[in-house]
């Protein structure tokens, strides 16, 4: 093929050929050509000299594809091999660049007409300036300013590149560039700015050119959040964008660029410029788009412009009252221009677009949490009972000083608030515990997808409407009763505005004082079932029974204060599970659990007016309550009934009301093996398979919320439930036998599965619930050794069940120590077996991998005296098994591997082994952990391996290992010590590692890693730096790196929120004791 002459190099390509290439790999050709061309294509790229053809080729193609590919190459160069580059060459290639630019922009139409390649060559020229910028390069900005004054287009282009620099230097040079160099650009960018800032003066002032304006503008956009504050009050600049404001075709931009200057917050110089650009804005915003417009029609009716000018309003008024809202408080004239902007933002908040909601929603949070503060910290007793509504009388002195100031903010801003809480509940998103929504043609259905968004916003909103109710209970009782009241007399009734309205009356939950909440909810619930009654029509029920479940799950407080009321909504939840409409049951089931959990006490005694406990009751009438409900709703039944036993503290009626509970189930497990004592083929039958399943999964649902409670029922099936687990075994294994691997995917294979699998969770849900009785866990382990350990043993790969590994996992994280003499039995059954399943490639058997992994984990961690008598085959087997865990790309089993080898590595230290354990692992064990820690799949591991890579060396600098590390017999010379040998190991390890560092890099790197290795930050910056100079980590999003950062800051968060009533839901805090 005539192609194959563009490999030879050695002289000027033929670019003719080299177009009919690119061609055939973009073109319509077969399938055959478009493969060979990108062969041939990859090959050039891969060459390390094909960049000296790119100016041959840019000079002599018309192509664009191909001018592409040339740049292409030209980029690899530039990111990875640049500074290596002799200096002529580097020279030659910058002046070319400037000089196709420069030509390109310098006459309107070429500019027009090559407007993607320019934009391409601005892109490298800006990726050179990277490195050439400001050492090698001084006069660059200058030589642009310069360049910029000759016509109207290449300044056009000048402005384009200038903004591609500052994104470059301050936007994405995280993860990019080592903080030395960002420092050293963000300087030379500053003190150069005069220059670029007289340029786009001059333009905005002289230019008559559409075009140029816009890139200008676009420029100073990129710019305004980082230069000096100067150039923007003590210059014309901002006149000149007030200017340009009132302008249609200009107005965007520069409501960006007001923007950009109103989120500026330098302390308090320059206050009265603020205000005056903040009142000048407003005169000028009354007339583009009056404060009386309808928001929510203009937007929806509005061109995309119109739709960008609210959005970027939104985003004006939130940044300046971010950084400036003070300011404005401070003189009557201010006041009512401050109250006019919020005004426009509570109305620009009604918008039906989920971007522009999401701008103003963030401001109306922090001002809410701003003001909310001010009062939860005003610690007079005063002001804290002002804080929950009492009024005391005012004591002297308390009305002047800092309680007063506060009073007069909270006045101020009153009447913004009360608009506020108003569309916090009409815009309410809908929070998790709601399955029914209405679905795009308008019908009630049950929710399929979980949608994340949405629950993002409802966390935001009901932590606003949480401080909105702590600032003023009484308001918003009030706005929430009177929409209510409008739902019943039908004036405003719609499934939207119920919805939002009792998910809003949900979300506050916690944050009123008992009596007033009492009071509240006492007449939204009686409000809410008189609804219920008097609606007709199956979608609407199925809506208000859906708010009144959502409702009453979210107050366990007032329920456990009135039986009453609880007992009402118990059995309004009972007449819910016969409603066959899609999601009602459900939510049933889902809501009778969560109160439950919160009240289960309240149901085991007997309540006054009542003859007996309400479980006991419940209990007789079981079988009719379950009759409609589908079996994973009747699973989430029978553990809601087991959590009301488990309260119950004498040990006999709780045994009694068990056996009660388990009497349809026992009554049909009793059958079932009755039968097959006849004849064992009765148990072949897919039906009754079926049942023997559903008895387990009710079985193991009871065990998870009766914990120890549970031994008598477990004790009546357990034997003969071991018996139907080796016998389903047997079957399996026979099916796959004959039927060869598609057997293992036939119905009746994965019914008889999922029969074992259930029997192991049941057995696994038990054990880890019961209280820490060893001689509960001798009682059931010694019997499954042979039916369950044995049988995993002797199946063929395909019918060993991964939740074997997972059940004995939880056995020795339980009795820990105690199950010691047992861990060679275990890994002579499952050790050898599944390592042979996992290590033939990364995909087989992913659920075998983890818990094999956990597994070993918890042998490790509580039986580590059995693995150092393992014989050392079997060791090295471990830690060959522990280094494929890490090299995983899955990131579950990668961190199970890593916290396994610090297990191991910390043990090891401690133990007579320590000098053996090393020498045969510790070189191993760098390498790969530097083999992962530089590949970007295993990122997210980047925490745990920082954590080893300072183990080894402390450990090598600790002077722990007394042998040495080297191997005597093949290194010449010995070392003076460990920690020498480790670092000229390491620095070998990492110079061979990556050709495109210099050795003195190398070096210095490591060298930095011994010195820093006791100070766990400085010893992970050290490494993040290092990845982005190894070029290994860049152009990527790096967020991993600092994830342990993000974890700490998550935790400070939560322990905030748990101090704010109401702002952690009832559900999710631990209050067993107020129950009682």
């Amino acid at each position: 093929m005539t192609a194959e002459k563009l490999r030879d190099l050695s002289r000027p390509m033929d670019v003719a050929l080299l177009d009919a290439t690119v061609a055939a790999f973009y073109g319509t050709g077969s399938k055959d050509e478009r493969a060979a061309a990108d062969h041939i294509l990859r090959d050039l790229q891969n060459n390390p000299d094909m960049w000296l053809q790119v100016v041959h080729i840019l000079s002599n193609t018309q192509n664009l594809n191909t001018k592409f590919f040339a740049l292409q190459v030209l980029d690899g160069v530039i990111k990875y091999r640049w500074n290596a580059l002799p200096v002529e060459q580097r020279d030659g290639m910058k002046n070319y660049i400037s000089e196709v630019i420069v030509k390109l922009s310098s006459d309107d139409i070429s500019f027009r007409a090559e407007r993607l390649y320019v934009n391409k060559l601005n892109i490298i020229l800006v990726q050179i300036l990277k490195h050439e910028w400001p050492s090698r390069w001084r006069s660059f900005i200058p030589d642009l300013v310069a360049a910029a004054k000759t016509s109207e287009t290449i300044c056009e282009n000048c402005m384009t590149i200038l903004k591609l620099l500052s994104e470059e230097v301050f936007d994405f040079s995280r993860g990019e560039m080592t903080q030395q160099k960002i420092k050293e650009l963000k300087q030379s960018l500053n003190s150069e700015f005069q220059l670029i800032h007289e340029l786009c003066l001059y333009v905005l002032s002289a230019s008559q050119r559409a075009e140029l304006i816009r890139a200008t503008m676009a420029t100073l956009h990129a710019f305004l959040s980082w230069i000096p504050l100067g150039y923007i009050f003590e210059s014309p600049l901002l006149e000149t964008l007030l200017n340009f404001f009132p302008v249609p075709a200009y107005r965007n931009l520069a409501l960006q660029c007001l923007t950009e200057v109103a989120a500026l917050n330098f302390g308090d110089f320059y206050n009265s410029q603020y205000v005056k650009m903040y009142t000048i804005f407003m005169v000028q915003l009354q007339n583009i788009l009056p404060s009386s417009t309808n928001f929510l029609e203009a937007y929806s009716n509005g061109t995309s412009e119109e739709q960008a000018f609210i959005q970027n309003l939104a985003l004006f008024f939130t940044s300046f009252f971010k950084s400036h809202i003070r300011v404005l408080e401070c003189s009557q004239e201010n006041i009512s221009a401050l109250l006019g902007g919020l005004e426009y933002l509570i109305n620009i908040s009604y918008v039906d677009d989920t971007e522009v909601f999401k701008v103003c929603l963030d401001y109306w949070n922090s001002l809410v949490l701003e003001l909310f503060e001010a009062h939860h910290n005003l610690d007079g007793p005063a002001a804290a009972a002002n804080m929950m509504g009492l009024q005391m009388p005012m004591l002297p002195g308390m009305i002047d000083g800092p309680g007063s100031q506060l009073m007069q903010r909270r006045q101020l801003y009153a009447g913004p608030m009360s608009k506020l809480r108003m569309l916090m509940i009409c815009r309410m998103a809908k929070p998790e515990e709601v399955l029914i929504v209405e679905d795009e043609n308008g019908n009630i259905v049950r929710e399929t997808m979980k949608d994340n968004d949405v629950l993002v916003q409802y966390k935001i909103m009901r932590e606003t409407l949480i401080y909105l109710t702590h600032l003023d209970h009484e308001d918003t009782e009030k706005q929430m009763l009177k929409k209510l009241s409008k739902q019943l007399n039908g004036e405003d009734w719609t499934w939207n505005n119920l919805n939002t309205l009792c998910w809003a009356i949900g979300s506050i939950s916690g944050s009123m004082v008992e009596e007033q909440e009492n009071r509240f909810l006492v007449m939204v619930i009686r409000d809410l079932l008189n609804l219920c009654e008097i609606t007709k029509g199956k979608d609407n029920k199925a809506v208000i029974a859906s708010n009144i479940m959502y409702v009453v799950g979210q107050y366990p407080r007032f329920l456990r204060a009135h039986w009453k009321f609880l007992k009402t909504v118990v059995n309004k939840l009972f007449e819910f599970m016969h409603e066959t409409h899609p999601g009602v049951q459900d939510m049933a089931c889902d809501t009778f659990l969560k109160i439950v959990q919160k009240c289960k006490r309240k149901f085991v005694i007997v309540q006054v007016g009542e003859n007996e406990p309400f479980v006991s009751e419940l209990l007789t009438t079981l079988p009719a309550t379950i009759a409609d409900l589908e079996p994973h709703q009747i699973h989430s039944f029978y553990e809601s009934v087991g959590h009301m036993i488990q309260a119950e503290p004498d040990p006999h009626k709780r045994d009694e009301y068990l056996q009660r509970l388990m009497e349809l189930p026992n009554q049909k497990w009793a059958e079932i093996i009755g039968q097959a004592r006849h004849s064992v083929d009765f148990l072949k039958d897919p039906d009754v398979i079926r049942a023997v399943l559903n008895i387990l999964q009710t079985n193991t649902n009871v065990a998870s919320s009766l914990g120890t409670y549970f031994l008598p029922q477990i004790s009546v099936i357990f034997l003969d439930m071991l018996n139907v687990y080796r016998m389903y075994s047997e079957l399996i294994s026979t099916s796959i036998a004959q039927g060869g691997p598609y057997a293992s995917r036939t119905s009746i294979v994965k019914l008889l599965r999922s029969v074992k699998r259930e029997t192991l969770k049941l057995v696994e849900t038990f054990l880890d619930k019961a209280e820490d009785q060893p001689h509960i866990g001798r009682q059931f382990v010694q019997p499954m050794m042979d039916p369950v350990l044995g049988d995993y043993a002797r199946n063929l790969p395909d019918a060993r069940e991964s939740e074997v590994l997972s059940l004995f996992a939880t056995i020795i994280n339980k009795y820990k120590g105690a199950m010691i003499d047992d861990v060679p039995r275990i890994f002579e059954a499952v050790f050898q077996c599944t390592l042979e399943m996992i290590t033939k490639n990364f995909e087989d058997y992913p659920e075998h991998r983890l818990k094999f992994f956990s597994l070993l984990r918890a042998i490790a961690t509580h039986c580590f005296a059995a693995l150092i008598h393992l014989s050392s085959e079997q060791l090295k087997l471990v830690m060959d098994s522990i280094i494929w865990a890490f090299r995983h790309t899955e990131r579950n089993i990668a961190e199970t591997g890593l916290n396994l080898l610090l297990e191991m590595l910390k043990n090891f230290q401690t133990s007579e082994f320590c000098n053996q354990f090393y020498r045969t692992y510790f070189l191993t064990i760098e390498q790969e952990i530097f083999a992962v820690l530089t590949d970007t799949f295993h990122k997210p591991g980047f925490k745990l391996h920082v954590l080893v890579l300072q183990h080894l060396f402390c450990l090598v600098e600790s002077g722990a290992l007394t042998e040495p590390l080297w191997d005597v017999a093949t290194v010449p010379y010995s070392y003076p010590n460990n920690g020498i040998f480790v670092r000229e190991y390491t620095i070998k390890l990492l110079g061979t590692s990556f050709p495109n560092m210099t050795s003195s890099e190398v070096t210095q790197f490591v060298s930095g890693l011994f010195e820093s290795r006791a100070e766990l930050s400085s010893f992970k910056t050290r490494i993040r730096d290092f990845l982005v100079q190894s070029k290994e980590f860049s152009a990527q999003d790096n967020k991993d790196l600092y994830a342990e950062e993000a974890a700490a800051q998550r935790e400070r968060e939560r322990q905030r929120m748990l101090s704010i009533p109401g702002l952690v839901a009832p559900n999710e805090i631990q209050d067993e004791m107020v129950d009682s």
